[in-house]
């Protein structure tokens, strides 16, 4: 679908499953509750209303902090129904990075679930220059309001505002190991072309399928597996707003029965890891897996495979793609590969002089597709190194073989020189993990004695393991029987687990200050 000039997407994600005929589907599952589309739109209008009611206007950032409850699916299509920009947050941050997103963004309201309210509390208010009310989504203290009764008191019905297809929709901010997070503006029609096109193109989602994703909605790749994918179709999306612990992932797919699932590799190695007495966990409703965030080590594949019978499709997406891009297929799959590009999108490998390598060599990759989003809010030059024209430069180190596959080689500044000779991180990392020892591995450079950089690699092993000079000289052996003797980790160190951001992801940067300043 090429949305047309005028198009508010919110419309388009709810009013269109009642005039399809699927009002009384069930949009959302969360615990015992139950929410049909007809419900959902009811919601979605009264948000809208009520945000108009406390003098927001067309354009106005809405700050949104909030578990995955349905509270937050009406607040993010009720801002943008009414023509406002929801702004969704990690809901694992700090003060002082609730007061940059809140200053950042000029946000005039902030919708918090009532356990995140302290750390906007714990901001002094004369430091938010913006910010004008705080909605709470549960027991709302003097100075704020409170959500339900906001939206009792509002009117049901709301018009959908008239914005155009390349209006700004919502913002995501994306993560990083350094510097302050970046607001990426998103447009109305970036979700109907990344839910046609991967939703639909990719998993063949219909509005029979049932949606759970481990990834919470504030993140860019949560965000279309349990809202926007799932509502363009009118299917389900199961939503838990618990911490994702693998007997509580189990128990929520056991109890919902989803179709769909979605996760991220730290997720999955936990899951593998996690087993009770008797019968195995029934995973038999899910007709494909979905991974992403990083690579899926090959070994993680196998062993889910031959345990639940599972098939995970990996793939590449960020937050400025807003979902996949680079994707597995189902029954074609190649373990340890981010798959093809997915129709619609367009992918090269690039060298340093920004020309195509040939097939097999390894070089930066950059994707053009429509849902990318137009720009990083107040950070010109930024946005101007990232996206060239339709082209974004991902950051990704890549290279594909003859049959068109995509493989990860880790970030740009995480690749390593040795021997003259580029070194994926992750190559190693998906060998470590293949010895039945390792739970995880990570692996990065380190300088030996004549300054010249090495792999090295920090592992978690097996509950049941003990990490000692003979289990490290195994596992060195193991990877040189697997790679090239150059791609042998010079080191192992054993740690208790590897330092992560809240999408799962190793940050690398933290291994390296390790080794700088090992006294710490």
């Amino acid at each position: 679908m090429i949305p047309p000039n005028v198009f508010n997407v919110a419309a388009w994600l709810v009013d269109r499953n009642l005039e399809e005929g699927r009002g009384g589907n069930v949009a959302i599952e969360c615990g015992e509750e139950r929410i049909t589309y007809g419900q959902l739109a009811d919601r979605v209008n009264r948000v809208g209303n009520a945000l108009r009611a406390l003098g927001m206007r067309i354009e106005e950032r809405v700050l949104l902090i909030l578990l995955d409850t349905p509270e937050f699916t009406y607040s993010f299509l009720g801002a943008i129904q009414a023509g406002m920009v929801p702004v969704p947050v990690n809901t694992l941050l700090k003060p002082p990075d609730y007061e940059y997103m809140l200053n950042d963004s000029r946000a005039r309201v902030v919708i918090v679930s009532e356990a995140l309210l302290p750390q906007v509390q714990a901001i002094p208010r004369e430091r938010l220059r913006y910010l004008r009310d705080v909605v709470v989504v549960g027991n709302a203290p003097a100075g704020t309001h409170s959500f339900a009764d906001l939206i009792a008191g509002a009117r049901p019905e709301l018009e959908a505002e008239p914005t155009s297809c390349d209006d700004a929709a919502f913002w995501l901010y994306s993560s990083g190991s350094t510097g302050f997070p970046k607001g990426c503006v998103h447009l109305h029609h970036d979700i109907v072309v990344a839910s046609e096109l991967y939703g639909q193109g990719i998993l063949g989602i219909t509005d029979r399928d049932r949606c759970f994703s481990v990834a919470k909605l504030f993140f860019a790749y949560g965000l279309g597996n349990a809202l926007y994918i799932p509502f363009s179709v009118g299917a389900t999306a199961i939503l838990w707003p618990g911490p994702p612990t693998p007997p509580n992932v189990y128990a929520v797919i056991e109890r919902h029965r989803p179709t769909l699932f979605y996760s991220v590799p730290t997720s999955y190695v936990a899951l593998l890891a996690h087993r009770r007495e008797g019968r195995d966990f029934d995973l038999s409703s899910i007709r494909n897996g979905v991974s992403a965030g990083e690579s899926l080590p090959p070994a993680v594949f196998e062993r889910f495979k031959q345990r639940f019978g599972v098939e995970i499709l990996d793939g590449l997406g960020s937050t400025e793609l807003l979902h996949i891009a680079i994707s597995n297929r189902r029954g074609a799959v190649r373990p340890g590969s981010s798959g093809q590009v997915v129709p619609g999108y367009e992918a090269r490998i690039l060298d340093e002089n920004n020309q195509p390598v040939a097939a097999g060599e390894t070089g930066s990759l950059v994707v053009r597709g429509d849902s990318t989003c137009a720009c990083y809010w107040n950070k010109h030059e930024k946005t101007k190194q990232t996206i060239e024209g339709h082209w974004i430069h991902t950051g990704d180190k890549y290279y594909q073989d003859a049959d068109g596959y995509f493989w990860y080689a880790g970030r740009s500044d995480d690749m390593l020189k040795v021997s003259g000779q580029w070194v994926s991180p992750v190559e190693i990392e998906a060998a470590l993990a293949a010895h039945p020892a390792v739970r995880e591995a990570a692996v990065i450079g380190r300088e030996d004695a004549e300054r010249l950089v090495k792999p090295m690699a920090f592992v978690v092993l097996e509950p049941d393991k003990h990490g000692d000079e003979s289990t490290a000289r195994e596992l060195q052996d193991f990877v040189v029987s697997k790679l090239a003797p150059f791609k042998k980790p010079r080191w192992v160190e054993f740690l208790n687990e590897l330092p992560k951001t809240a999408t799962g992801k190793i940050q690398r940067f933290k291994l390296r200050e390790r080794i700088r300043h090992p006294a710490d």
